[in-house]
């Protein structure tokens, strides 16, 4: 646990990558292999829900602490971040555990969750005497499910293939999907004979990075495959030893979220790995709203896989036969697909992703202009003589996002941020005009500077005019421009409208709150794109 929370404040000490792939490998290097596991547990994003209570471990704190309850409000409201607060706040306890990190996770971290209350305050209050502030910060994170320090998963590949000198796809194989952080799993990350994806197990994901240049610059036209970018779940659908298995990107087994996919997969011949984006699909593509409603849903009943019924937009093949084609290039991959999906009767379950055709970069940009028309983000430009690669990689990948949707809108609640910006007033909610009021339209963290977040947050601290738990309403006053992907109807939000990736592109000083846009411009926008779709032909079809 001392080597764990070292490493967490080195981590949480610096924003270069190279400093933080270091600092993994010098840990990785002396950790016990249980210990490690453990790391690359919580490190690569996996951690336990709240253990207990918020209220309950405060309380206990206050009482440790010796702290009336206005007191602690006050130190928390300055710190926003309650496992740092109850650190802080924490009499020195004189002493610093020597015991294992996987002792305390296994021993004392993880039985909590059977125990009663009296049980709990006993374990958390002896764990808080036995260890220093270092350590009992990081044992506040995991307890309260907070744990989270500014590493991906890919800076633990890195510093993993680097000590054990494997290959970095290799390594970020063996961590897809599920698994359990025991001594045997870590030292199979570093094993050198790499013959060991499991059966259920997925490829990491190729993404791509955002066109930085003119699509000329790329080179000839006629190198690359423009096709439709879609908004909805990235997936890989898997099947092999007469099994099917469907994961999201974000490592999640959904086979049974999409049961008609997994039935039709039942279909795919032996030994297949697709990958592409679940759309929810009706003629065409149905608003990535409707698909939220089967997210969302405990129970898929028969009226919800009617109203909403989903198919894969098929990208890439990366398994052909039980042979990984990763490395052939795309052109040849797209021909397997296309034959595969050509003879696969999946009742229209499995589709092509349709392919722009474009012999020139005009005829590109004629189709990036017809994009939003059919319900698209843009166009993925892909080298047709790329590789499948593994994360996100310059160079045979380029995503080319159509211009956003942007308004003026008007700030009116914020609330503290997370992580390095828990002190600070960074979460905020905006608001557009509506006969003569300023109703709630979209929630944004992004998208200005930390000099700004600064300004902006010493504006809420002195015109704060009510509070509400965690959030303050302020006053009317400062205008930004906010930018998103996607606009639609949504009787769920007061606005009455719904957006998709709302974003803070500037703070616009030179504008009043009565500049601000109203509720009628938006609902343009959303008739205009409706419009538009409605012009599009053949699109269900993949013409």
């Amino acid at each position: 646990m001392k080597a764990f929370a070292a490493l967490y404040a080195e981590l949480d000490e610096t924003t270069k990558t190279g400093e933080k792939v270091d600092a993994l490998a010098r840990y990785f290097a002396a950790a016990d292999p249980a210990d490690a596991a453990w790391a690359v547990h919580f490190l690569s994003g996996r951690r336990p829900k709240r253990l207990i209570g918020a209220r309950k471990l405060a309380a206990w704190a206050m009482e440790a602490a010796d702290v009336p309850e206005w007191l602690f409000a006050e130190c928390y409201e300055s710190v926003g971040d309650l496992a740092e607060t109850i650190s802080l706040l924490l009499p020195a306890s004189g002493a610093s555990s020597d015991l294992p990190l996987r002792h305390w996770v296994e021993e004392r971290l993880l039985p909590l969750r059977g125990e009663d209350e009296e049980s709990q305050r006993r374990v958390v209050e002896r764990a808080w005497a036995e260890m220093d502030g270092a350590q009992a910060y990081v044992w506040n994170k995991l307890i309260t499910g907070s744990f989270r320090v500014g590493v991906s998963q890919s800076l633990v590949v890195r510093s993993l293939s680097r000590l054990g000198g494997v290959e970095e796809a290799a390594v970020a194989h063996r961590m897809m999907g599920a698994w359990d952080p025991t001594p045997e799993f870590y030292l199979r990350l570093l094993h050198a004979d790499t013959r060991d994806a499991d059966l259920s197990r997925p490829y990491p994901f190729f993404l791509a990075y955002a066109l930085e240049a003119e699509p000329e610059t790329l080179g000839e036209a006629a190198e690359w495959q423009a096709e439709w970018k879609w908004d909805g779940i990235r997936a890989q659908v898997i099947r092999r030893a007469g099994a099917t298995f469907i994961w999201s990107r974000g490592e999640e087994l959904i086979t049974e979220r999409f049961p008609e996919l997994a039935q039709a997969a039942a279909l795919l011949p032996d030994g297949t790995v697709l990958d592409g984006e679940i759309m929810p699909w009706r003629d065409g593509p149905l608003p990535f709203a409707q698909l939220q409603r089967r997210i969302g849903r405990k129970v898929l009943g028969a009226k919800i896989l009617a109203e909403v019924p989903v198919v894969l937009l098929t990208y890439d093949l990366l398994e052909d036969g039980g042979i990984d084609i990763r490395e052939r290039p795309l052109s040849e991959r797209r021909a397997r697909l296309e034959e595969m999906i050509r003879n696969t009767p999946s009742a229209g379950r499995f589709l092509l992703s349709p392919i722009a055709a474009a012999e020139s970069w005009d005829d590109v940009m004629r189709a990036y202009a017809d994009a939003r028309g059919r319900a698209a983000e843009g166009l993925m430009l892909k080298k047709l003589d790329a590789p499948y690669g593994v994360g996100r990689r310059k160079g045979g990948w380029w995503k080319w996002k159509v211009e956003p949707f942007t308004l003026d809108a008007v700030l009116i609640y914020a609330q503290r941020g997370h992580g390095r910006r828990a002190s600070l007033y960074s979460d905020y909610t905006f608001g557009v005009w509506k006969e003569g009021e300023l109703v709630p339209f979209a929630k944004a963290y992004s998208g200005l500077t930390d000099e700004e977040i600064r300004k902006v947050d010493s504006f809420v601290r002195r015109n704060t005019t009510q509070r509400f738990g965690p959030v303050r309403t302020v006053k009317p006053e400062l205008v930004f421009e906010l930018a998103f992907e996607g606009i639609q109807r949504s009787p769920r939000h007061k606005s009455g409208v719904a957006v998709r990736f709302p974003r803070m592109l500037r703070w616009r000083t030179d504008k009043r709150p009565e500049d601000a846009d109203s509720l009628e411009t938006i609902w343009g926008l959303i008739e205009g794109r409706e419009a538009e779709q409605r012009e599009q032909q053949g699109i269900g079809n993949g013409e």
